[in-house]
């Protein structure tokens, strides 16, 4: 089988809810990493095979096709085809492994990975709540299979969020001490200057604008719950917001024919179902897939970037695995610096390969939970 390569990653900074990035249109947003990734590389922009972008909630600006809306807007040629992936919070993972497939299969040799959204202007579930004048009240209702599979149990990522924390027995502050843990790694990373290699300024924002160095447990524990009786608060869940991110991917065949330096290797993908009432207790039964499937354990692994969906996703996940916690988001995760959705998994796998260059790791591990009860997987050999 065909080794796939990434060779450059790259993101957007993410722009808070309502902040600098929240008027720009998503297909200029994703265009302007796609702009970019090719002004960076020495392929000639007629070669690139496709462009295949994450984005959920397609609606409105994000509707008709998005990756290929943002290949336009950029000015990049006519021929390059577009496909818009949603696979939900992992879309843009999905992305990386479909792009990723097709090197492998030997039918592509350049694939832009990646992914967009503008949660400001389509916030989260906006396609499910364009369904109600059309008489659903969400997407499984009137599903005589679904109810007869699995009842009239809600499908709702905040009362699986509680039911994992209840059941691994994860306090509010056990909860808001991770989150402040989030922020001071996002913070420290900045001040670190850790992401200007992967981070490039657009419209106005320099540096990511999500997280909050003001932020303590004291007004955590001001917040209301997010359900009643519940432990779950907005301090320990994912931000909303708006980003970009894309990665280049090849085969060994354009390495040597564009005379380009690999950085990393993609040694494993997949992706895994799970309970769809749990929803985001996948990760756990897919990394333990990814492990068997490599013959690796989780010591081989240098560096884990997991989705900060809300931090009991995380700190279940934690538990079950017994890795390291330091080099879990060692730059913070999702509840720092946002959870764009579509672009979340690119984002994700950019900051994972930075960081295994920074520390001259060799193995990371990337995973995320993800609607319906899914995970993916990806695990990176850095070269």
């Amino acid at each position: 089988m065909k080794q796939a390569y990434i060779v450059d990653a790259l993101r957007t900074p993410t722009g808070r809810r309502k902040g600098t990035l929240a008027p720009v249109h998503a297909a200029d947003l994703g265009g302007f990493v796609l702009q970019e990734l090719v002004k960076r590389n020495a392929i000639p922009a007629e070669d690139y095979d496709d462009v295949v972008f994450g984005c959920v909630d397609t609606i409105g600006p994000l509707a008709g096709n998005i990756a290929r809306t943002c290949w336009l807007a950029a000015g990049l040629p006519l021929t390059v085809p577009g496909v818009t992936v949603d696979r939900q919070c992992g879309s843009s993972q999905q992305a990386v492994h479909f792009a990723a497939q097709a090197i492998m299969s030997g039918t592509q040799d350049v694939v832009i990975a990646g992914g967009v959204q503008t949660m400001t202007q389509i916030p989260i579930s906006s396609a499910m709540t364009a369904a109600v004048p059309l008489g659903f009240t969400d997407p499984f209702s009137g599903s005589k299979g679904w109810r007869a599979r699995f009842g009239d149990a809600p499908v709702s990522q905040f009362d699986a969020a509680q039911r994992i924390a209840d059941h691994w027995n994860l306090s509010r502050e056990t909860m808001e001490r991770y989150a402040l843990e989030s922020h001071r790694r996002a913070v420290a990373a900045i001040e670190e200057k850790r992401f200007e290699l992967e981070v490039v300024p657009c419209f106005g924002l320099s540096r990511d604008e999500t997280p909050r160095p003001d932020t303590t447990l004291e007004k955590m524990a001001s917040l209301e719950p997010l359900m009643p009786g519940g432990s779950l608060t907005a301090a320990v869940s994912s931000q909303t917001c708006d980003a970009a991110a894309a990665l280049l991917i090849v085969s060994e065949d354009a390495l040597k024919r564009y005379g380009l330096t690999p950085r990393a290797r993609i040694h494993h993908l997949s992706v895994l179902g799970d309970d769809p009432l749990w929803m985001l207790t996948a990760p756990i039964p897919a990394t333990r897939h990814a492990l068997k499937k490599t013959g690796l354990a989780m010591k081989d692994i240098d560096a884990v970037e997991i989705n900060e969906a809300f931090a009991s996703v995380a700190l279940a996940w934690l538990a079950e695995t017994g890795y390291d916690a330091a080099r879990t988001n060692p730059n913070g995760g999702a509840i720092a610096l946002g959870h764009p959705l579509g672009a979340t998994g690119a984002r994700l796998m950019t900051t994972l390969l930075h960081e295994l260059e920074r520390t001259g790791g060799r193995y990371g591990l990337q995973t995320m939970c993800e609607g319906g009860g899914l995970a993916n997987v990806t695990i990176i050999e850095r070269l």
